[in-house]
């Protein structure tokens, strides 16, 4: 099943129930619950599950951070290749309504060796096919380069493995309006090859905070349903 649908056009008073049901559901206190490095490892799948990837150093610590109003649940580094595990989070009441925030390895980093590339190819391989609760993987794509070809690499594996994914760029305080523009329209278009990729591209600032309100309605429309 492909992951390309028409996007439904919301009324402002839409929008703004959608914005704050997102509020509402990042208004509770998000934990760090475990780190795994097998699947035997993971959580139950008791409850819905979003993910965030990324090549090290694109943010996806600060994102996170940014995303629970939280300035210390995720670690920063500047150290890129510094996860080296499935990292999971919980958010909300546990059960029908919570909800668990994975931050997978960063990849895309020179410095680390194939064999632990191995490794994580092999970890990231089980956990996307392993995963029945995992409604979608946010893939973090640093706005100031676009798509890398490790960043196609792990897109074609969340497509060979039917996983659902969303773009989310990041960084674009640092570009003008016009940039932003132009690689948002250069990233959707190329998307529009992979099957898995869900059409919507979310420009995101964690440091201004830009599109974060729209990424929590996201989240929030996974777990309670449109």
């Amino acid at each position: 099943m492909t992951a390309m649908t028409t996007m439904t056009v919301l009324t402002e008073d839409e929008n703004l129930a959608r914005n704050e049901r997102g509020r509402r559901l990042f208004a509770g206190n998000a934990e760090f619950l475990l780190g795994v490095v097998a699947l035997e490892h993971l959580p139950p799948p008791d409850q819905v599950e979003v993910s965030f990837a990324g090549r090290s150093n694109v943010g996806k610590s600060s994102l996170l951070n940014a995303l629970t109003n939280q300035n210390g649940l995720a670690r920063t580094s500047n150290t890129p290749g510094r996860t080296r595990e499935v990292n999971f989070f919980t958010l909300g009441t546990k059960g029908e309504n919570g909800l668990y925030l994975s931050d997978l390895p960063g990849y895309g980093y020179a410095k680390v060796s194939r064999h632990l590339v191995r490794d994580w190819t092999r970890l990231l391989k089980d956990y996307l096919r392993g995963r029945p609760n995992l409604r979608r993987v946010f893939v973090l794509i640093d706005s100031r380069h676009g798509l890398k070809d490790s960043d196609r690499e792990i897109m074609a594996m969340m497509d060979d493995c039917a996983v659902s994914y969303q773009i989310i760029l990041t960084k674009v305080d640092k570009l003008k309006k016009s940039e932003q523009e132009k690689i948002v329209a250069k990233t959707k278009n190329e998307i529009t090859k992979n099957v898995a990729a869900y059409p919507d591209i979310i420009s995101t600032s964690s440091v201004k905070n830009n599109g974060i309100e729209q990424l929590r309605a996201t989240i929030a429309d996974l777990v309670y349903g449109n």
